[in-house]
């Protein structure tokens, strides 16, 4: 992890649901349209899970989401899942639905006129994740919009190295991680960034933030940050 310049970073990038985005605002209607159309269509005859229960899996790749919270269910009701939660949720947002968190535009538009470099990094299907940054109006604050849905990664270890290829952010620029679950902590560390940890998502367990240099409730923290 190096220091930048005064404890500024060069580079900062940012998970999307759970961190810029309360995806519950969005997610929770949705959920219902999902389950719903895969009983019409028969395709998972069983009790639709709790929408808690999917909101808690946000971070992980969507093929483990579905097994997690449809154990048993076909390879096509998991294929038909991934198509109708894309769908709903761009309806969604086309519509207004779901938000960001407090203060998080003011917020980056202050990082990105410091001299920072903004980044999405998300294990998130492409169009939704970048549908949300165009809905909500911050696509173009960030240098670039990366998901597990577009370049096919295994974890987001792999996502944020891609990443930092790609942009030539080496060990000599400083480079924050900010994200609410573990597989973000362990994206930074995993590359040497240091971690940041939103303490004001309520989708995980406090005790995923652990390992995270730092922890925030509030978004506008970052601003004060010197790592």
């Amino acid at each position: 992890m190096r220091i930048g310049q005064q404890g500024r970073p060069d580079a900062v990038i940012f998970d999307m649901d759970g961190t810029l985005f309360e995806t519950d605002k969005l997610l929770i209607p949705v959920h219902g349209r999902v389950f719903g159309t895969l009983r019409e269509e028969g395709l998972y005859m069983e009790e639709a899970p709790p929408a808690e229960r999917l909101l808690g899996c946000l971070g992980m790749l969507l093929d483990d989401i579905w097994r997690e919270i449809m154990p048993g269910s076909t390879e096509a009701a998991r294929s038909r899942a991934d198509e109708l939660l894309l769908q709903y949720e761009l309806e969604g947002l086309a519509a207004g639905e779901g938000a960001l968190y407090p203060h998080v535009g003011e917020t980056l538009r202050k990082l990105k006129e410091s001299g920072a470099k903004l980044f999405v990094a998300s294990n998130g299907l492409e169009h939704y994740v970048k549908g949300v940054a165009e809905h909500k109006g911050i696509a173009l604050l960030f240098d670039g919009i990366y998901s597990a849905g577009e370049y096919e990664t295994a974890s987001k270890v792999d996502l944020v190295a891609r990443l930092l290829q790609d942009h030539q952010l080496g060990s000599q620029h400083s480079v924050w991680m900010v994200g609410d679950r573990s597989s973000d902590v362990e994206a930074g560390r995993g590359n040497g960034l240091a971690t940041i940890g939103c303490a004001y998502a309520r989708y995980g367990r406090a005790s995923e933030l652990a390992d995270a240099d730092v922890r925030i409730s509030d978004f506008r923290e970052l601003l004060q940050l010197r790592l």
